[in-house]
């Protein structure tokens, strides 16, 4: 007797038998039983997961002698002849190599002949999606009003290739991915029924490779156990199969969340010395760090399919690496997925991936920054303080000009013994003293406080704020602002009754206090106040390399500052 391959000796033959396809065999079942069977069907799924098959049994259902039945005898002699493929009432044809308006016409005109022996003629038509525009079109008004001996039954695993118009002629049934346990478990059948030994991880192997098709999976299994005298050893299935051991993935993914170079090109090489499908581990690979980030949020409960030791060698490297970083390892794979492929070097491709993973910082949250930084600073930061502008968070916080006085020790003397960063993360602005028994001493604004009153002028009145910017911060006196405007246009605008009291509605805003203006003139219009462009540009990039907050920042991130620039004000108002 000839060998028939496992997919075929395995083939089920009623409707109980269909492994993972539970919700479609038990509504064609109680159709049959309640004599509601449409005229056509449209089985859609992947490859190798039963759309054939149960259109046989559906075909065997219907013509069964003791039937029509939910589920056929599987011995009259229309149920044998169905089964072995000889029935003259159900035809199978071959969408693909029957794809012109002939073939179409010849089922048309043998549709009105009656069935030869059974209750229904039956065309099982598979990979329908290669018939021609034409063919389809052809076969349309049959299919709407077909004779009421004649069933059609479509197969096919793009059904967005088929018109809308046959579409929806049919009930469409749509056949899902077989799960990896019920792929394994019909495995497991199979090799104890063939008096074959394999492991349970070889039959999990064998299940992913078949990506949820039970006939993939199933060739697998004959293509291992071919000459095979009681039991396949682990190696002997991989080396048959062309791929790594998973353990190889794990391997390589635990040298790259430990930074060992070394180990990840050493187990690149003996998987590429074994000749196996670098593709293949690339996307295994893939698949490894997806599994960890949803072992990070599931904690394992959004893989049941996997088995029990990968599991834990899954949460065992979850805890070592962050889920940012796992889903930074699986972009860069994504896009040498791609590179393997096309490259005709895919070894070389893989390794500076790998080593690039190997390399590649660990991304520091903000927040945890941030908080390292007021860790730094004893926890009491102030968080009205920018430290990109050096200026208060805003205006009428009370403290905006507040500063201690600069009598006595140097503030570097002070952080010293303090020990501290409070003494610098106090606001920039210098001015009004908070003490109300000091209101006639004469605090000069610094560049920092007047900048910041510029800044908040423009960003409220754009036109006056245009004014303020050619003039220069004098000495505040209790509650008088003394500013210098160039002479001419520019100190006659702002000595104008309306804009001087807008200015000071301004100022008592920002400083959190009445304020009245004075507008000195100063040197000739065409003067300006505002000091060169890289004097300027030198001073920031000093007070910025002063500035503790910064300074805190370069040692966490270990980096140097390159360049300091002027924040510029928001669209809609805002610093």
């Amino acid at each position: 007797m000839a060998y028939v391959v496992t997919a075929r000796r395995w083939r089920p033959q009623l409707f109980a038998d269909l492994v993972g396809q539970e919700h479609i065999a038990r509504t064609l079942s109680n159709a049959i039983r309640a004599d509601r069977v449409a005229h056509a069907f449209l089985f859609t799924g992947l490859r190798g997961v039963g759309k054939t098959t149960a259109a046989r049994i559906l075909a065997k259902a219907l013509n069964c002698q003791r039937g029509p039945s939910p589920e056929p005898c599987n011995e009259c002699t229309n149920c044998e002849e169905i089964t072995e493929g000889r029935s003259i009432d159900v035809l199978e044809i071959d969408g693909a190599s029957n794809t012109g308006v002939d073939d179409v016409r010849e089922i048309i005109e043998n549709v009105r002949y009656s069935p030869a022996k059974s209750a229904f003629k039956i065309y099982i038509i598979d990979e329908v999606h290669m018939l021609s525009t034409n063919a389809f079109n052809a076969l349309l008004k049959t299919l709407e009003e077909p004779p009421p001996h004649v069933k059609f039954v479509f197969a096919t695993t793009d059904p967005q290739k088929l018109p809308a118009t046959v579409q929806s002629r049919c009930q469409r049934y749509d056949f899902r991915r077989i799960p990896l346990g019920l792929v394994v478990e019909r495995l497991r059948a199979i090799a104890a029924e063939q008096k074959v030994t394999i492991s349970d991880g070889i039959l999990f192997t064998l299940a992913r490779e078949g990506e949820g098709s039970m006939r993939d999976a199933q060739s697998l299994l004959d293509q291992i156990t071919a000459g095979a005298e009681g039991a396949v050893s682990d190696e002997d299935a991989l080396a048959a199969l062309g791929i790594a051991d998973r353990s190889v993935v794990y391997d390589v993914g635990g040298a790259i969340i430990e930074r060992d170079a070394q180990r990840v090109l050493q187990t690149l090489e003996g998987v590429h010395r074994l000749g196996c499908d670098l593709r293949r581990l690339t996307r295994d690979l893939l698949e490894h760090f997806r599994n960890l980030t949803v072992m990070h949020v599931s904690d394992g409960k959004l893989l049941p399919e996997l088995p029990s030791d990968e599991i834990d060698s899954l949460r065992r490297q979850a805890g070592s690496i962050a889920p940012r970083d796992a889903d930074r390892c699986f972009r860069v794979l994504l896009q040498t997925d791609d590179e393997v492929s096309r490259s005709p070097y895919p070894k070389l491709v893989l390794e500076m991936a790998l080593l690039r993973l190997v390399t590649m910082e660990p991304l520091v949250p903000v927040d945890d920054l941030l908080r390292r930084i007021e860790a730094l600073d004893g926890g009491s930061a102030r968080p009205g303080v920018s430290v990109a502008s050096g200026a208060a968070a805003g205006p009428g916080s009370g403290n905006a000009l507040a500063r201690p006085p600069r009598g006595g020790a140097p503030a570097a003397t002070e952080r010293a013994a303090s020990g501290s960063l409070q003494a610098d993360m106090q606001p920039l602005r210098e001015g009004i003293p908070q003490n109300e028994d000091a209101v006639d001493a004469v605090a000069p604004a610094s560049d920092d406080a007047w900048n910041g009153f510029r800044q908040f002028a423009s960003e409220r009145v754009p036109a006056l704020g245009a004014h303020l910017k050619t003039c220069t911060g004098g000495a505040l006196q209790g509650s008088v602002l003394e500013i210098e405007a160039p002479a001419g246009f520019r100190a006659n605008y702002l000595r104008d009754s309306a804009r001087s009291a807008a200015v000071e509605s301004l100022a008592a805003e920002f400083f959190g206090r009445a304020i009245s203006l004075r507008v000195r003139a100063v040197g000739r219009e065409a003067a300006s106040s505002e000091e060169p462009v890289e004097q300027n540009q030198a001073e920031r990039a000093g007070a910025a390399m002063r500035h503790p907050a910064v300074q805190a920042a370069l040692e966490i991130l270990d980096g140097e500052l390159s360049e300091v620039r002027q924040r510029r004000p928001r669209e809609g108002g805002g610093a």
